[in-house]
């Protein structure tokens, strides 16, 4: 299943005129550029076409101390084995990383039976909570908080009485096919040259941070810290480093997830439907003022394979 292939959509248009989100938090005048956080999901330690699962995520966590940040994981029950993941978990927690819970099924929130829905992500929380690292942050698989106004408030209302807050997305991306187009290509030729994947990747994550933070001045009136969503996958291994250098570069500053997740635009909640999305969009739906302007979902396989395709990666 692809990541937004259970959603529909409509193709975005430029955004509009600076408006800000009624009743949202305003810190005034914008004195600083964006930031960006490293928020990395699933946690499928699955080998790769280059590399085992372990030594990934030894890779992912090399690239982000070396730029000094610490990163948040949201870890999906289900991949959570009894040899591999148990040493992973423990080094993110070394590292002062938090680690969230991302539902152990990792199934799409429709809405439906919220009471069954609650009880898997606690079923991850059993799996999680002893590592030093766990905090009650919670990510929705596929960032879809429910189709209906009832399921989706019924979920909400079980995740404040188990004292979670949302870890929430501002920069979504599709890193997952970039990285899905790569290894595919790897199995059929182990000599690939990786740069113009690499130059592919960086651009797709510029061009989705550029969005979504001009999107953020329209609405909050100002950048954020953001977060960005990555997955714990090749490209991820392969090219995190360079995306952290990328931004620090182009003048975006490098912030801890921790930081990025206490801004007060984050205790948010939004009365759109379907609910979900990145908690930019989010803000922008709930306006009013962009409804002919906000693609739906946010971001999917059918924007990004036109231009893989283009370039023949």
């Amino acid at each position: 299943m692809n990541r937004r292939t259970v959603l529909s959509g409509v193709a975005a248009l430029p955004l509009a005129a600076c408006a800000t989100v009624d009743g949202a938090a305003k810190r005034g005048p914008l004195k600083r550029g964006p930031g960006v956080a490293i928020t990395v999901d699933d946690f499928n330690l699955a080998d790769d076409p280059m590399m085992s699962g372990q030594a990934r995520d030894g890779v992912i966590r090399q690239a982000l101390a070396a730029h000094g940040v610490r990163a948040a994981g949201f870890v999906a029950g289900q991949y959570i084995d009894a040899e591999v993941a148990p040493r992973v978990l423990h080094d993110w927690s070394a590292d002062g990383h938090i680690l969230g819970n991302h539902t152990f099924s990792h199934r799409y929130y429709s809405g439906a039976d919220p009471a069954a829905y609650r009880a898997d992500i606690r079923r991850c929380e059993a799996l999680l909570a002893s590592y030093r690292g766990f905090r009650k942050l919670f990510r929705y698989p596929y960032l879809a908080e429910g189709k209906t106004a009832e399921g989706r408030d019924a979920l909400r209302g079980l995740l404040r009485a188990d004292g979670y807050r949302i870890g929430h997305v501002t920069i979504d991306a599709s890193d997952w096919y970039y990285s899905s187009r790569l290894s595919g290509r790897l199995k059929t030729d182990p000599r690939t040259d990786l740069a113009p994947y690499r130059q592919a990747y960086l651009d797709h994550l510029w061009d989705r941070a550029t969005y979504y933070d001009a999107l953020a001045q329209s609405v909050f009136g100002q950048s954020l810290d953001h977060t960005l969503l990555l997955h714990h996958n090749l490209t991820t291994g392969l090219f995190l480093g360079d995306a952290l250098a990328m931004f620090k570069s182009r003048g975006w500053r490098l912030v801890d997830a921790q930081t990025a997740f206490a801004q007060p635009e984050f205790v948010r909640d939004f009365q759109t439907l379907p609910s979900g999305q990145s908690l930019v969009w989010a803000a922008a739906k709930a306006s009013g003022r962009y409804e002919t302007q906000l693609r739906y979902p946010g971001e999917d396989e059918r924007y990004e394979a036109p231009r893989l395709d283009a370039l023949g990666l």
